[in-house]
């Protein structure tokens, strides 16, 4: 077993080195090598081996990171570069030894980054900083848990502990964690979707009544045409790219809407076919909309209209008339508000041409079968909610939901984040849910709403919270507002990370801290009753399980339903009538309880146990049934709004390189982009930057421009000439968070608005050479 003790290179920034621009294709031959390249190094062949050839395997396990769902006829290689390297990062055998914590302060720790941090290998004991101590020391599991246990239990309310989930937690886990939170007193159970495609779940719900993905796999090799919206597919959730070529391939047509060009997008050179590793590959995108950012809203608006008054001149001929009258109600209200639509105020919101949004509006009218498809680009706005209403009204207008080849799909960009909510990981869960869960375990849960991951820090300013647990994640980078993000963690008496690797989130603690580690899913799960399972559910509600299949790296370990269970039954004792230390023992027990508890999920050891699993019901999808107050889908009016640009100022989105997953850097450079050994960049429009008297190449600060009276700043970025939407640029998350307010959030949903945050630029000197 490795042992830290190299050191990660951190390169400093007179080292970044800078390409030509972005690259015109995804993926082929460099996919390969930039994937096993580091598994192999890593893991050695064995390792390497026995992971990913099991990654996304009906008996093997899902993959950590994103939620693509699996087709129902695997490949022998079903996973993408992003897939490996994420294995890469979870498997890998090195492990942090005892000496680290004497050897790093957390203070020495807090000065590191992120790539630092995670490169120095798995966790593998409980580590404990007392109040008042600047180092982690580690301790036996039964400390730990007791450390915890009496913090928790001297607390004068339960709402001042919060209980965090991250997204790749398995479906038993965030089951017994909910029912821990809400046992213990409190619906205090922030999560990762607050911060991604919570506006999706807010605005589908209102127009569908379901917050979930209309579409399943096979659809979107059976759409005639796909929209995407707000997403990069390459680096996000490659494996997406062969069902986009394989639309293509079956004469379907693909339309991108997107500030940046991606290389996704642009053309995938497949390396499982010898078209994309000596061919040429599949060009993907027929359309490129180059929008201006917050302008998605306007967009849907404008091609809607286009669409209405094409029926308007030709009668019966171009919407759905039978879906709309069985099925949906507010079309007069729609067309109504849409005949006052101004163009003139449509191509500024958008950045775009007349004729662009007529070739989209004519694409559209001339399909059958229409897919859309979003990600953070769209969620993370502050009309974020009612763009994705606007998005589900053109597709109503059609017909577009329930039938094969066409539906609505919000992108979830992390492994099992759908299936944590199915669970009941959400801070307003339902009174139906909540008398479910009561009555299977024999208690009366809260009912008032709890803190999201906003409200969170929100709290924490106000000395509310005293208790911070993390099943996973690394909120402290995730969540915008650095600087607040920070200051609320540290004014805490307790911070309790359950974890595989080192994060940020372990330097930034509150007076006491814990660290426990955890198992990753790629490992064999041994409890008393013998080798354990664990089940997901992906972005088109396919629930499958998932088995580790190495041998974890320490037998110090737990899982993360070990670890959940160990600390509610310290915590609760008997309070509730659920069997903490049988959970622990054998997961089946769980579900039998999730199949009592959780709609659609009846039978559940049974059909988890089916080849591949099972599929959620979805009324909208399977039977065009919506849920909805009035039982029919929801065509929503929306006021439209854009972010104004003042002088001097530009609008910033924020975005992943592609060696990176969510605040997981697996190294400094950004191939597809053209960045390597850095990311303190900024990509600016040539104009933008002519205009502003500045060239590529130099350096400045980022300054966010707002009216709170605080100063947010990203210190010394390198500027990069680039083809983005003219008065828009891009800088790398989470380093850009800091420009990010608490308060700038979308309406409704509450979700950090870090697609469209003024800022303007200020030249400073370059840094000095690196042997200067």
């Amino acid at each position: 077993m490795a042992k830290h003790g190299e050191e990660a290179h951190e390169p400093t920034a007179s080292e970044l080195e800078v390409g030509d621009g972005p690259k015109g294709w995804a993926a082929g031959i460099p996919g390969v090598t930039h994937s096993m390249g580091p598994a192999l190094a890593q893991m050695g062949p064995a390792r390497t081996a026995k992971t990913v050839m099991k990654l996304n395997q009906k008996d093997g396990f899902d993959c950590p990171s994103c939620a693509w769902p699996d087709p129902h006829h695997r490949k022998t290689f079903e996973f993408c570069e992003n897939g490996a390297k994420a294995v890469t990062w979870e498997a890998t055998p090195l492990v942090i030894d005892s000496a680290f914590w004497a050897e790093h302060s957390v203070t020495e720790l807090r000065g590191r980054t992120e790539y630092w941090l995670g490169q120095q290998g798995r966790l593998t004991e409980p580590v404990y900083k007392p109040a008042g101590e600047d180092h982690y020391r580690p301790i036996p599991w039964s400390e730990a848990i007791n450390v915890l246990a009496t913090e928790l239990n001297s607390l004068e309310s339960p709402d001042e502990a919060v209980f965090y989930t991250s997204g790749r937690t398995s479906n038993e886990a965030a089951f017994a964690y909910q029912l821990f939170a809400r046992g213990f007193g409190t619906n205090n159970l922030p999560d990762c979707s607050n911060m991604c495609h919570e506006s999706s779940g807010w605005a589908m719900g209102e127009s569908i009544g379901v917050g979930k993905a209309t579409v399943a796999f096979e659809d979107f090799e059976r759409a005639d045409l796909i929209i995407i919206m707000g997403q990069n597919p390459g680096t996000n959730h490659p494996r997406m790219l062969t069902e986009l070529e394989n639309c293509k391939l079956n004469g379907g047509h693909i339309v991108a809407i997107n500030p940046l060009p991606e290389a996704g997008l642009r053309r995938y050179k497949n390396p499982q076919k010898v078209r994309g590793i000596i061919g040429r590959g599949t060009d993907i995108a027929d359309q490129f909309l180059q929008i201006r950012l917050s302008g998605d809203m306007a967009l849907m608006q404008a091609v809607s209209k286009r669409v209405l008054d094409a029926e308007a001149a030709n009668p019966r001929t171009v919407l759905d008339h039978d879906f709309l009258d069985h099925h949906c109600q507010g079309l007069d209200k729609l067309r109504e508000h849409l005949s006052h639509l101004d163009e003139a105020t449509v191509l500024e919101a958008t950045g775009l041409e007349s004729s662009e949004i007529d070739e989209l509006a004519n694409r559209y009218m001339a399909a059958e079968r229409v897919i859309i498809t979003w990600a953070m680009g769209i969620t993370q706005q502050k009309k974020g909610v009612d763009t994705i209403k606007e998005i589900m009204n053109l597709l109503l207008l059609r017909g577009n939901i329930g039938k094969p080849g066409a539906g609505a799909s919000p992108i979830r960009g992390h492994s099992n984040v759908q299936g944590d909510r199915t669970m009941g990981i959400w801070e307003q869960m339902p009174e139906s849910f909540m008398d479910a869960v009561g009555r299977e375990f024999s208690f009366d849960p809260p009912r008032h709403h709890g803190f999201d991951s906003v409200q969170t820090f929100e709290a924490m300013q106000q000395g509310k919270v005293k208790v911070f647990v993390a099943l996973g994640g690394n909120l402290v980078s995730a969540v915008s507002d650095t600087g607040v993000a920070e200051a609320g963690m540290a004014g805490t008496d307790l911070t309790v990370q359950i974890s595989t690797k080192l994060n940020r989130s372990h330097t930034v603690t509150g007076a006491a801290a814990l660290i426990l580690p955890t198992m990753g899913r790629t490992e064999i799960d041994i409890q008393e009753s013998g080798e354990q399972f664990v089940s997901v559910e992906d972005t088109v509600c396919a629930v499958h399980p998932s088995w580790g299949n190495v041998e974890p790296v320490s037998h110090h370990l737990l899982s993360e339903t070990a670890i959940v269970s160990r600390i509610a039954h310290a915590v609760l004792g008997e309070k509730i009538d659920a069997d903490w230390i049988g959970f622990e023992k054998n997961y089946d027990l769980i579900r039998e309880h999730i199949a009592r508890v959780i709609p659609g999920c009846e039978n559940y050891n049974q059909r988890i146990r089916r080849e591949g699993g099972f599929i959620l019901a979805h009324g909208p999808r399977d039977t065009r049934t919506f849920p909805t107050p009035t039982g029919k889908a929801m065509l929503t009016v929306n006021e439209l709004e854009y972010l104004q640009r003042p002088a001097g100022t530009l609008i910033l989105q924020t975005l992943r390189s592609h060696d990176q997953f969510n605040t997981t850097i697996y190294s400094n450079n950004d191939r597809y982009r053209g960045v390597h050994k850095g990311r303190q960049v900024v990509f600016v429009n040539a104009a933008d930057l002519a205009q502003l008297g500045l060239k590529d190449g130099d350096y400045a600060d980022v300054h966010g421009v707002h009216d709170d009276g605080v100063s947010r700043v990203m210190r010394r970025c390198r500027l990069i000439e680039y083809p983005t939407t003219p008065g828009c640029v891009a800088a790398y998350y989470p380093e850009a968070n800091v420009l990010v307010p608490l308060s700038l959030v979308a309406e409704a949903s509450n979700t950090p608005v870090s697609k469209a945050v003024l800022v303007r630029l200020e030249k400073v000197a370059a840094p000095a050479p690196a042997n200067a």
